[in-house]
């Protein structure tokens, strides 16, 4: 009975009904969606930017920041907004999404807002968190992939490259150089970037992958940027370093395999054939002369190549590999090359294996491995030698050798049988004796190369002399060794019947021989050497020889002289 007259008491007086809460004395929050990772919440002064629709209970709209088209950006915590906002936006996260029903007296009270907000107004928003940050933010760099090699660093007045999405702190995108199709290319520290991202470089490899998160008063501030960056974002740059270098860079070599046998370096002026691969510093490979098979061959120092490989090729020896890298002030500049494959402004990478070089002026290069004892008799210009050999390339390809046939190599030197560098070489053998002979291409087989041969090549061969046989002067077939006979046709006519057939003269020529008289110019078929001289005295070839025909070299030469005279 007591507690029926209160109940009646309280409704005679107004007080609200059982079932109904009352007024509201704080601010309700609905977090209807929270992001998986949160790595900050905002806090009493921190700076926040956010959307939002303002509505009464009945659902109709009093204020939205996406009808102005614009974020709403403030301090959180300090007075700024109505106290319920104040309070309901605090340990936000980015993209956290919230209900706020703010009571009259955390809102606008019993005033209102004249025209918008009736007085006593309960208010209902709906809120996302767009970015977050405090003045005593600093720069936030996590590195996400480093390369394994690393020798340098990005420094202040460094020119870099590098591929980059920027979004705010949303994740909404604003900008990427991946969808220009190239580079975003610029100084750092010269005030040409914005600070966040001048200081967020600073210390990168090339390679390397960062992810940079830079408040507002290192990027844009208050002012944004046009209209794809608000005022007071915070920024997200995901950041891949493609390259860098210095204005002051110069080339850099280095020596990934030095031949233990280093007998020289190349200078300017050398003749350098050399295999390369050629690659950006991210590892992208434009050019190789592995691919076409060939070595790339050029003089050095004389600017018939970039000036960086002109200076990174100076002290090579030959079988040496380098690796060569090159600033683009010494490569191809601003503009590249090769239809995009050199990017402007790139540092270039160049792994050299040089296959040989030589000079225009070097001669062929003798060393002997072998002299027999006693050595007293040597080969002589128009000597007919017999010799074994192996020939080589410097980076050691075989490419022939007398072994692989039933006998030896066989020449008369000075007869242009071979090339002039590898005639040289056997000049002044004994037999016996083993050499091997460094041969440049201007003594060889020059630019055009042979069959087997590439252009340009230096050769080696090992040689062995097996045998030699005096030689003739050029343009004889027999000499004698003192004065021909007076009556030289008469002895030559052995049936005295007018006539010399070709079996008379051979009989004749090989009795001289035999008896040491004279001499045959040396071949591996005497046969043929005596059959070329009756040839030559069979002037009318009906075969034999008349008086007439008979006439000695020497006196074919002075009788070519006279009619010359």
């Amino acid at each position: 009975l007591l507690l029926l007259l209160l109940l009646l008491l309280l409704a005679v007086l107004g007080a609200p009904a059982l079932g109904d809460p009352g007024p509201l004395e704080d601010v309700v929050i609905d977090r209807y969606y929270i992001p998986k990772i949160c790595l900050r919440e905002a806090q009493m002064g921190d700076f926040i930017r956010y959307h939002y629709n303002g509505t009464f209970k009945d659902g109709k709209k009093f204020d939205s920041s996406y009808d102005r088209g614009a974020t709403v950006a403030g301090v959180v915590g300090v007075g700024r907004l109505i106290t319920g906002m104040d309070r309901g936006l605090q340990g936000m996260c980015v993209n956290e999404r919230r209900h706020l029903i703010v009571p009259p007296h955390l809102g606008y009270g019993s005033i209102g807002v004249a025209g918008l907000i009736p007085p006593d107004a309960t208010l209902y928003f709906d809120v996302v968190m767009l970015d977050i940050w405090n003045k005593n933010d600093k720069l936030q760099i996590t590195t996400l992939s480093k390369p394994e090699r690393c020798n340098r660093t990005v420094e202040n007045s460094d020119f870099v490259r590098y591929h980059y999405n920027g979004t705010l702190l949303d994740g909404t995108p604003f900008d990427s150089s991946y969808s220009k199709g190239s580079t975003y290319d610029t100084y750092v520290g010269t005030g040409w970037l914005i600070k966040g991202m001048d200081q967020g470089l600073l210390g990168m490899c090339a390679g390397e992958k960062r992810s940079i998160i830079i408040p507002p008063f290192l990027a844009y501030g208050e002012k944004g940027y046009g209209t794809v960056i608000p005022p007071q974002a915070s920024l997200v740059f995901s950041v891949l370093l493609v390259d860098f270098h210095n204005p002051k860079d110069g080339v850099s070599v280095e020596h990934l395999e030095v031949p233990e046998a280093c007998k020289r370096r190349a200078v300017t002026g050398d003749f350098v054939r050399y295999h390369y691969n050629g690659t950006l510093m991210d590892g992208t490979l434009f050019d190789s002369s592995y691919s076409r098979n060939q070595t790339y061959n050029t003089y050095i120092g004389k600017g018939y190549i970039i000036p960086g490989m002109d200076q990174g090729l100076q002290g090579v020896c030959m079988g040496e590999k380098r690796r060569v890298v090159i600033p683009p002030h010494l490569a191809y500049g601003e503009n590249g090359a090769g239809k995009d494959k050199i990017p402007g402004s790139a540092v270039l990478i160049f792994d050299v294996h040089v296959i040989d070089f030589h000079n225009p002026e070097d001669p062929v290069e003798i060393d002997t491995v072998f002299r027999p004892e006693g050595c007293n008799v040597t080969t002589r210009h128009r000597d007919f030698v017999r010799y074994h050999y192996n020939c080589s390339l410097l980076d050691g390809t075989r490419l022939f050798s007398s072994h692989d046939y039933e006998k030896p190599q066989e020449v008369t030197l000075g007869a242009n049988k071979v090339i002039e560098g590898l005639n040289s070489g056997l000049l002044d053998m004994c037999a016996g004796e083993r050499r091997v002979l460094i041969v440049p291409p201007h003594l060889g087989h020059g630019e055009s190369g042979a069959r087997g041969v590439p252009g340009s090549a230096v050769l080696r061969f090992e040689v062995e002399l097996i045998s030699m046989e005096e030689g003739v002067p050029e343009g004889y077939l027999f000499i004698w060794h003192g004065e021909p006979p007076a009556n030289l046709y008469e002895q030559m006519d052995l049936n005295k019947d007018g006539g010399i057939p070709a079996d008379e003269f051979s009989t004749f020529i090989k009795t001289q021989v035999a008896e040491g008289k004279g001499r045959l110019m040396p071949s591996s078929d005497p046969e043929k050497v005596i059959a070329d001289m009756f040839r030559n005295q069979d002037r009318n070839q009906d075969g034999k020889i008349t008086p007439n025909e008979l006439k000695l070299k020497s006196d074919e030469d002075q009788e070519k002289i006279h009619e010359e005279l």
